[in-house]
């Protein structure tokens, strides 16, 4: 994979990161793309609009992608996300069988792969997915920093 098509579709997560942001959402977008670099899904967090605590980027990219080939089997498919994948998007991504993840900021509170989980090197499952993280990594860290800022900011104002 070159780095300018890294770079592309990070854009592109990022750009949902901020539709994300503009709807109260935690700023997080996500983008799946075939072995061609074709665009399976675009999509961000939905938890707050769904009141769903499993509408999170990645998962619902995983949905879209797999309507629109027709098969819950994304392989050969790559995810790039705006924030490192959590534990629960981590393995679904595993059993949807995505051949390589590649994401922005890195989540120490949250984030699957910082947390030391490591389900994609677990030789006890089937499928492995190669986890590549750090990809502007400063913007994307920036959008979920000023989220959780304006979030602090708008409770301190509230009456009381």
């Amino acid at each position: 994979m070159k780095f300018d098509q890294i770079n592309y579709f990070m854009s592109i997560a990022i750009d949902y990161a901020h539709q994300a942001f503009a709807r109260d959402e935690v700023p997080v977008g996500a983008v799946i793309t075939n072995k061609h670099g074709d665009i399976l899904a675009k999509t961000h967090n939905e938890k707050e609009l769904n009141q769903n605590a499993c509408h999170h980027a990645e998962i619902l990219a995983i949905e879209e992608a797999s309507k629109k080939i027709k098969s819950w089997r994304l392989i050969d498919c790559d995810l790039y996300v705006s924030l490192e994948p959590c534990p629960m998007c981590l393995a679904a991504l595993s059993q949807a069988r995505v051949k390589n993840i590649y994401f922005g900021a890195y989540d120490p509170k949250g984030g699957g792969v910082s947390l030391g989980l490591n389900l994609h090197k677990d030789k006890r499952l089937n499928h492995k997915l190669n986890v590549f993280g750090g990809f502007k990594h400063i913007e994307c860290s920036m959008i979920v920093s000023n989220f959780f800022k304006s979030k602090r900011k708008s409770y301190h104002k509230k009456p009381k």
